[in-house]
Protein backbone atom coordinates (compact mmCIF):
# COMPACT_ATOMS: atom_id res chain seq x y z
CA UNK A 1 0.00 0.00 0.00
CA UNK A 2 1.67 3.58 -1.12
CA UNK A 3 -0.12 5.55 1.96
CA UNK A 4 -1.47 4.94 5.83
CA UNK A 5 -3.86 7.62 6.57
CA UNK A 6 -6.67 8.17 8.60
CA UNK A 7 -9.33 9.48 6.35
CA UNK A 8 -8.88 9.53 2.21
CA UNK A 9 -12.65 11.07 2.37
CA UNK A 10 -11.26 14.78 4.01
CA UNK A 11 -9.24 15.21 1.03
CA UNK A 12 -11.81 18.22 -0.05
CA UNK A 13 -10.56 20.36 2.70
CA UNK A 14 -7.10 20.00 2.10
CA UNK A 15 -7.40 20.66 -1.05
CA UNK A 16 -8.59 24.02 0.00
CA UNK A 17 -6.05 24.83 2.82
CA UNK A 18 -3.34 23.81 0.44
CA UNK A 19 -4.58 26.23 -2.01
CA UNK A 20 -4.67 29.02 0.12
CA UNK A 21 -0.97 28.51 0.99
CA UNK A 22 -0.32 28.20 -2.38
CA UNK A 23 -1.90 31.64 -3.13
CA UNK A 24 0.47 32.98 -0.40
CA UNK A 25 4.05 31.18 -1.30
CA UNK A 26 5.45 33.29 -4.81
CA UNK A 27 8.59 31.41 -4.76
CA UNK A 28 6.95 28.21 -4.68
CA UNK A 29 4.70 28.88 -7.67
CA UNK A 30 7.45 30.14 -9.95
CA UNK A 31 9.41 27.09 -9.23
CA UNK A 32 5.88 25.00 -9.84
CA UNK A 33 5.09 26.46 -12.86
CA UNK A 34 8.99 26.50 -13.87
CA UNK A 35 9.60 22.41 -12.95
CA UNK A 36 5.96 21.13 -15.22
CA UNK A 37 8.07 22.21 -17.95
CA UNK A 38 11.90 21.44 -17.11
CA UNK A 39 11.08 18.50 -14.63
CA UNK A 40 14.54 18.49 -13.61
CA UNK A 41 13.62 15.52 -10.53
CA UNK A 42 12.59 13.59 -13.29
CA UNK A 43 13.38 10.06 -11.70
CA UNK A 44 14.25 10.99 -8.15
CA UNK A 45 13.17 9.44 -5.19
CA UNK A 46 12.54 11.68 -2.68
CA UNK A 47 11.71 11.13 0.66
CA UNK A 48 10.58 13.98 3.30
CA UNK A 49 10.15 14.36 7.15
CA UNK A 50 8.51 17.66 7.95
CA UNK A 51 5.26 18.59 9.93
CA UNK A 52 2.92 17.77 7.34
CA UNK A 53 0.25 20.51 7.03
CA UNK A 54 -0.57 22.98 3.90
CA UNK A 55 2.66 24.55 3.32
CA UNK A 56 4.73 21.07 3.49
CA UNK A 57 2.04 19.70 1.08
CA UNK A 58 2.53 22.40 -1.21
CA UNK A 59 6.64 21.65 -1.10
CA UNK A 60 5.73 18.07 -1.60
CA UNK A 61 3.78 19.07 -4.41
CA UNK A 62 6.36 21.28 -6.26
CA UNK A 63 8.58 19.02 -6.39
CA UNK A 64 6.35 16.01 -7.23
CA UNK A 65 5.80 18.41 -10.61
CA UNK A 66 9.42 18.67 -11.24
CA UNK A 67 9.40 14.54 -11.88
CA UNK A 68 10.37 13.65 -8.22
CA UNK A 69 8.84 10.12 -7.23
CA UNK A 70 7.35 11.44 -3.30
CA UNK A 71 7.31 9.78 0.26
CA UNK A 72 6.01 11.77 2.83
CA UNK A 73 5.67 11.58 6.76
CA UNK A 74 5.27 13.49 9.41
CA UNK A 75 8.12 15.02 11.78
CA UNK A 76 5.62 15.28 15.16
CA UNK A 77 2.49 13.27 15.95
CA UNK A 78 0.58 16.26 16.71
CA UNK A 79 1.65 18.58 14.07
CA UNK A 80 0.24 16.12 11.36
CA UNK A 81 -2.75 17.06 9.51
CA UNK A 82 -5.12 14.53 8.30
CA UNK A 83 -6.83 16.12 5.61
CA UNK A 84 -4.05 17.41 3.96
CA UNK A 85 -2.40 13.83 3.93
CA UNK A 86 -5.47 13.07 1.96
CA UNK A 87 -5.11 15.87 -0.02
CA UNK A 88 -1.53 14.80 -0.75
CA UNK A 89 -3.05 11.08 -1.27
CA UNK A 90 -5.14 12.13 -3.83
CA UNK A 91 -2.50 13.89 -5.68
CA UNK A 92 -0.68 10.69 -5.89
CA UNK A 93 2.12 11.14 -3.22
CA UNK A 94 2.91 8.44 -1.02
CA UNK A 95 1.71 9.45 2.74
CA UNK A 96 2.22 7.50 5.62
CA UNK A 97 1.30 9.64 8.60
CA UNK A 98 -1.89 10.75 10.76
CA UNK A 99 -2.33 12.98 13.77
CA UNK A 100 -2.05 11.70 17.02
CA UNK A 101 0.20 9.00 16.15
CA UNK A 102 1.25 6.53 18.59
CA UNK A 103 5.25 6.48 19.00
CA UNK A 104 4.84 3.16 17.66
CA UNK A 105 2.81 4.06 14.83
CA UNK A 106 4.92 7.33 14.35
CA UNK A 107 7.95 5.24 13.77
CA UNK A 108 6.11 2.65 11.32
CA UNK A 109 5.37 5.70 9.76
CA UNK A 110 9.06 7.02 9.21
CA UNK A 111 10.43 3.50 8.22
CA UNK A 112 7.79 2.91 5.79
CA UNK A 113 8.65 6.34 4.18
CA UNK A 114 12.19 5.17 4.12
CA UNK A 115 11.34 1.71 2.19
CA UNK A 116 10.78 4.28 -0.74
CA UNK A 117 14.61 3.88 -0.85
CA UNK A 118 15.32 7.27 -1.81
CA UNK A 119 17.96 9.25 -3.52
CA UNK A 120 17.79 12.55 -1.45
CA UNK A 121 15.76 12.59 1.55
CA UNK A 122 14.77 15.77 3.31
CA UNK A 123 14.42 15.82 6.33
CA UNK A 124 13.48 17.78 10.14
CA UNK A 125 15.20 16.78 13.12
CA UNK A 126 16.74 14.03 11.78
CA UNK A 127 14.52 11.15 12.17
CA UNK A 128 14.80 9.64 8.20
CA UNK A 129 18.78 10.36 8.50
CA UNK A 130 18.88 8.65 12.41
CA UNK A 131 17.02 5.50 11.13
CA UNK A 132 19.16 5.12 8.12
CA UNK A 133 22.24 5.51 9.93
CA UNK A 134 20.93 3.03 12.94
CA UNK A 135 18.76 -0.10 11.75
CA UNK A 136 18.51 0.67 7.64
CA UNK A 137 21.93 1.23 6.52
CA UNK A 138 21.80 -0.44 3.45
CA UNK A 139 19.92 2.45 2.17
CA UNK A 140 22.75 4.56 2.51
CA UNK A 141 24.56 3.39 -0.81
CA UNK A 142 21.64 4.62 -2.87
CA UNK A 143 20.93 7.78 -1.06
CA UNK A 144 23.06 11.00 -2.66
CA UNK A 145 22.68 13.05 0.36
CA UNK A 146 19.91 15.40 2.03
CA UNK A 147 18.80 18.27 3.57
CA UNK A 148 18.34 19.31 7.16
CA UNK A 149 15.90 21.79 7.74
CA UNK A 150 16.12 22.55 11.79
CA UNK A 151 18.48 23.37 14.68
CA UNK A 152 18.41 20.50 16.41
CA UNK A 153 18.79 18.02 13.22
CA UNK A 154 22.19 20.39 12.71
CA UNK A 155 23.58 19.66 15.94
CA UNK A 156 22.94 16.06 15.40
CA UNK A 157 24.70 16.05 11.90
CA UNK A 158 27.68 17.85 13.54
CA UNK A 159 27.92 15.15 15.71
CA UNK A 160 27.60 12.30 13.48
CA UNK A 161 30.22 14.04 11.01
CA UNK A 162 32.52 14.50 14.07
CA UNK A 163 32.40 10.65 15.23
CA UNK A 164 32.98 9.82 11.15
CA UNK A 165 29.65 8.36 11.03
CA UNK A 166 28.10 10.04 8.48
CA UNK A 167 27.19 7.91 5.39
CA UNK A 168 26.22 10.55 2.76
CA UNK A 169 26.56 14.32 2.59
CA UNK A 170 23.45 16.93 4.08
CA UNK A 171 22.97 20.08 3.24
CA UNK A 172 22.65 22.32 6.35
CA UNK A 173 19.49 24.42 5.12
CA UNK A 174 18.65 25.76 8.36
CA UNK A 175 21.81 27.69 8.48
CA UNK A 176 21.04 28.70 5.12
CA UNK A 177 20.76 33.26 5.63
CA UNK A 178 17.51 33.10 3.80
CA UNK A 179 15.86 30.14 6.57
CA UNK A 180 17.29 30.97 9.48
CA UNK A 181 17.62 34.97 9.63
CA UNK A 182 13.70 34.63 8.83
CA UNK A 183 12.25 31.15 9.70
CA UNK A 184 13.62 30.88 12.63
CA UNK A 185 13.14 34.33 13.70
CA UNK A 186 10.54 35.79 12.45
CA UNK A 187 8.33 32.26 11.82
CA UNK A 188 9.08 31.11 15.42
CA UNK A 189 8.63 34.69 16.87
CA UNK A 190 5.07 35.56 15.38
CA UNK A 191 3.66 31.65 15.24
CA UNK A 192 4.98 30.93 18.96
CA UNK A 193 2.90 34.00 20.35
CA UNK A 194 -0.14 32.87 17.64
CA UNK A 195 -0.26 29.07 19.71
CA UNK A 196 0.42 30.47 23.45
CA UNK A 197 -2.84 33.09 22.75
CA UNK A 198 -4.80 31.19 20.82
CA UNK A 199 -4.78 28.07 23.18
CA UNK A 200 -4.53 30.21 26.24
CA UNK A 201 -6.90 33.15 25.63
CA UNK A 202 -4.97 35.15 28.27
CA UNK A 203 -3.29 39.18 27.54
CA UNK A 204 0.77 38.78 26.93
CA UNK A 205 1.24 42.54 28.22
CA UNK A 206 1.85 42.77 31.75
CA UNK A 207 3.17 39.38 32.27
CA UNK A 208 6.75 38.63 32.56
CA UNK A 209 7.92 36.00 30.19
CA UNK A 210 10.75 33.91 30.33
CA UNK A 211 12.09 32.89 27.40
CA UNK A 212 15.21 30.06 27.58
CA UNK A 213 17.79 30.44 25.39
CA UNK A 214 18.92 33.04 23.29
CA UNK A 215 19.49 31.61 19.49
CA UNK A 216 17.50 32.87 16.32
CA UNK A 217 14.55 31.10 17.46
CA UNK A 218 14.32 32.94 21.32
CA UNK A 219 15.53 36.29 19.69
CA UNK A 220 12.50 35.99 17.93
CA UNK A 221 10.33 34.28 21.07
CA UNK A 222 11.77 37.56 23.15
CA UNK A 223 11.17 40.42 20.12
CA UNK A 224 7.35 39.46 20.11
CA UNK A 225 6.82 39.23 23.50
CA UNK A 226 8.40 42.80 23.99
CA UNK A 227 6.23 43.85 21.26
CA UNK A 228 3.08 42.79 23.14
CA UNK A 229 4.27 44.75 26.40
CA UNK A 230 5.61 41.71 28.22
CA UNK A 231 8.66 42.19 30.85
CA UNK A 232 11.16 39.43 29.46
CA UNK A 233 13.93 37.49 30.84
CA UNK A 234 16.30 35.31 29.07
CA UNK A 235 18.27 32.38 30.56
CA UNK A 236 21.52 31.31 28.89
CA UNK A 237 24.80 28.84 28.93
CA UNK A 238 26.37 31.43 26.39
CA UNK A 239 28.28 34.49 27.54
CA UNK A 240 28.71 36.21 24.62
CA UNK A 241 24.28 35.26 24.08
CA UNK A 242 23.97 36.38 27.00
CA UNK A 243 25.56 39.62 26.83
CA UNK A 244 23.69 40.13 23.26
CA UNK A 245 20.01 39.71 25.28
CA UNK A 246 21.17 42.32 27.94
CA UNK A 247 22.32 44.65 25.17
CA UNK A 248 18.42 44.29 23.44
CA UNK A 249 17.14 45.13 26.41
CA UNK A 250 16.31 41.96 28.44
CA UNK A 251 16.70 40.85 31.99
CA UNK A 252 19.32 38.25 32.14
CA UNK A 253 19.90 35.67 34.79
CA UNK A 254 19.68 32.10 35.65
CA UNK A 255 17.09 29.68 35.54
CA UNK A 256 16.63 28.86 38.88
CA UNK A 257 16.54 32.90 39.78
CA UNK A 258 13.52 33.32 36.88
CA UNK A 259 11.29 30.70 37.84
CA UNK A 260 9.84 31.85 40.81
CA UNK A 261 9.26 35.64 38.52
CA UNK A 262 7.85 34.09 35.39
CA UNK A 263 4.48 34.15 34.35
CA UNK A 264 4.67 32.48 31.15
CA UNK A 265 7.83 30.71 29.92
CA UNK A 266 9.41 28.87 26.70
CA UNK A 267 12.19 27.09 25.97
CA UNK A 268 14.03 26.80 22.43
CA UNK A 269 17.40 26.11 23.14
CA UNK A 270 17.86 22.25 21.58
CA UNK A 271 18.98 20.45 24.58
CA UNK A 272 17.20 18.30 27.48
CA UNK A 273 15.55 19.66 31.12
CA UNK A 274 16.05 23.20 30.37
CA UNK A 275 13.20 23.57 32.69
CA UNK A 276 12.76 20.98 35.63
CA UNK A 277 10.74 19.85 38.35
CA UNK A 278 12.54 21.61 41.11
CA UNK A 279 12.08 24.69 38.44
CA UNK A 280 8.46 24.52 38.42
CA UNK A 281 8.60 23.60 41.93
CA UNK A 282 9.26 27.25 42.44
CA UNK A 283 7.31 29.04 39.98
CA UNK A 284 3.71 30.54 40.69
CA UNK A 285 0.92 29.13 40.73
CA UNK A 286 -0.92 28.74 37.18
CA UNK A 287 2.66 29.48 35.61
CA UNK A 288 2.33 28.61 31.61
CA UNK A 289 5.06 26.50 30.27
CA UNK A 290 5.54 26.16 26.54
CA UNK A 291 8.32 24.72 24.30
CA UNK A 292 9.35 26.03 21.21
CA UNK A 293 11.95 23.20 20.31
CA UNK A 294 12.26 20.34 18.20
CA UNK A 295 12.05 17.49 20.70
CA UNK A 296 9.55 17.46 23.75
CA UNK A 297 12.40 17.17 25.95
CA UNK A 298 13.53 20.91 27.01
CA UNK A 299 10.41 20.79 29.56
CA UNK A 300 10.83 17.68 32.00
CA UNK A 301 7.84 15.89 31.08
CA UNK A 302 8.52 12.31 32.30
CA UNK A 303 9.78 14.29 35.79
CA UNK A 304 6.46 16.31 35.76
CA UNK A 305 4.74 13.20 34.97
CA UNK A 306 6.49 11.20 38.33
CA UNK A 307 5.80 14.51 40.25
CA UNK A 308 2.65 15.27 39.97
CA UNK A 309 0.18 14.57 42.46
CA UNK A 310 -2.80 14.79 39.61
CA UNK A 311 -3.30 16.66 35.95
CA UNK A 312 -6.14 17.60 34.22
CA UNK A 313 -6.90 18.97 31.09
CA UNK A 314 -7.54 23.06 31.68
CA UNK A 315 -8.17 23.91 28.30
CA UNK A 316 -7.53 22.67 24.83
CA UNK A 317 -4.39 21.65 24.15
CA UNK A 318 -3.44 22.78 27.82
CA UNK A 319 -2.65 19.56 30.67
CA UNK A 320 -2.67 21.19 34.18
CA UNK A 321 -0.35 19.29 36.62
CA UNK A 322 -0.66 19.47 40.41
CA UNK A 323 2.97 19.54 42.00
CA UNK A 324 3.07 18.31 45.79
CA UNK A 325 3.53 21.49 46.89
CA UNK A 326 -0.18 22.35 45.79
CA UNK A 327 0.83 24.77 43.18
CA UNK A 328 0.43 23.87 39.47
CA UNK A 329 2.12 24.55 35.85
CA UNK A 330 0.13 24.30 32.75
CA UNK A 331 1.51 22.92 29.72
CA UNK A 332 0.30 23.68 26.13
CA UNK A 333 0.63 21.06 23.57
CA UNK A 334 2.30 18.08 25.77
CA UNK A 335 5.32 19.95 25.86
CA UNK A 336 6.12 19.59 21.99
CA UNK A 337 6.42 22.41 19.84
CA UNK A 338 4.20 24.35 20.86
CA UNK A 339 3.82 26.61 17.32
CA UNK A 340 2.96 23.46 15.36
CA UNK A 341 1.78 20.78 17.93
CA UNK A 342 -1.06 23.41 18.94
CA UNK A 343 -0.86 25.80 16.27
CA UNK A 344 -0.75 26.32 12.30
CA UNK A 345 2.99 26.53 12.34
CA UNK A 346 4.90 29.24 10.33
CA UNK A 347 3.43 32.20 8.19
CA UNK A 348 2.99 30.73 4.64
CA UNK A 349 5.22 33.33 3.69
CA UNK A 350 8.17 32.49 5.69
CA UNK A 351 7.79 28.92 4.78
CA UNK A 352 7.77 30.31 0.84
CA UNK A 353 11.32 31.35 2.20
CA UNK A 354 12.76 28.33 3.68
CA UNK A 355 11.19 25.60 1.58
CA UNK A 356 12.77 27.52 -2.01
CA UNK A 357 16.12 26.80 0.08
CA UNK A 358 15.03 23.53 0.62
CA UNK A 359 14.37 23.24 -3.36
CA UNK A 360 17.09 24.66 -4.34
CA UNK A 361 18.90 22.41 -1.87
CA UNK A 362 17.62 19.53 -3.45
CA UNK A 363 18.84 20.28 -6.95
CA UNK A 364 22.10 21.05 -5.40
CA UNK A 365 22.30 17.36 -4.47
CA UNK A 366 21.26 16.40 -7.58
CA UNK A 367 23.78 18.25 -9.58
CA UNK A 368 26.39 17.37 -7.79
CA UNK A 369 25.87 13.87 -6.77
CA UNK A 370 28.68 11.76 -6.60
CA UNK A 371 30.74 14.42 -5.98
CA UNK A 372 30.42 16.16 -2.12
CA UNK A 373 32.29 14.47 0.73
CA UNK A 374 29.95 12.81 3.65
CA UNK A 375 30.09 15.52 5.37
CA UNK A 376 27.89 18.91 6.36
CA UNK A 377 27.60 21.17 3.09
CA UNK A 378 26.46 25.17 3.81
CA UNK A 379 24.33 26.37 1.30
CA UNK A 380 25.92 28.48 -0.94
CA UNK A 381 25.89 32.20 -1.07
CA UNK A 382 24.41 32.32 -4.38
CA UNK A 383 21.56 30.14 -3.58
CA UNK A 384 20.96 32.66 -0.65
CA UNK A 385 20.65 35.70 -3.06
CA UNK A 386 19.23 33.99 -5.52
CA UNK A 387 15.95 33.50 -3.24
CA UNK A 388 16.55 36.88 -1.83
CA UNK A 389 16.17 38.79 -5.44
CA UNK A 390 12.98 36.67 -6.37
CA UNK A 391 11.22 37.47 -3.02
CA UNK A 392 12.05 41.16 -3.58
CA UNK A 393 10.66 41.01 -6.48
CA UNK A 394 7.61 39.27 -5.68
CA UNK A 395 7.21 42.23 -3.45
CA UNK A 396 7.61 44.51 -6.23
CA UNK A 397 10.86 45.88 -4.74
CA UNK A 398 14.23 46.88 -6.68
CA UNK A 399 17.38 47.56 -5.08
CA UNK A 400 20.63 49.40 -5.91
CA UNK A 401 23.92 47.46 -7.75
CA UNK A 402 27.34 48.10 -7.91
CA UNK A 403 28.62 49.83 -10.60
CA UNK A 404 32.02 49.00 -12.12
CA UNK A 405 33.68 51.62 -10.49
CA UNK A 406 32.17 50.34 -7.30
CA UNK A 407 33.47 46.63 -7.65
CA UNK A 408 37.26 48.01 -8.86
CA UNK A 409 36.92 50.15 -5.39
CA UNK A 410 35.98 47.54 -3.24
CA UNK A 411 38.12 45.06 -5.28
CA UNK A 412 41.48 47.04 -4.67
CA UNK A 413 43.75 47.21 -1.64
CA UNK A 414 45.04 50.96 -2.63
Amino acid sequence: MNYEIRDIGLASYGHTKIDWVKNNMPLLRAFEEEFLKTKPFEGVRISLSIHLEPKTAYLCKVLAAGGAQMAATGSNNLSTQDDVCAALVEDGISVYAYHGATEEEYNRHIEMCLEHRPNIIIDDGGDLVGLVHGRRPDLAEECWGGCEETTTGIHRLKVMEKEGVLKFPMVAVNDADCKHLFDNRYGTGQSVWDSIMRNTNLIVAGKTVVVAGYGWCSRGIAMRAAALGARVIVTEIDPVKAMEAKMDGYDVMKMEEAAPLGDMFISATGCNKTITVEHMLTMKDRAILANAGHFNVEIDMAGLEEAATDKKETRNNIMGYTLPNGRSVNVIGEGKLVNIAAGDGHPAEIMDLSFAVQILSAMFILENRGKLPNKLVDVSGEIDEKIARRRLAAWGIEIDRLTPEQEDYLNSWS
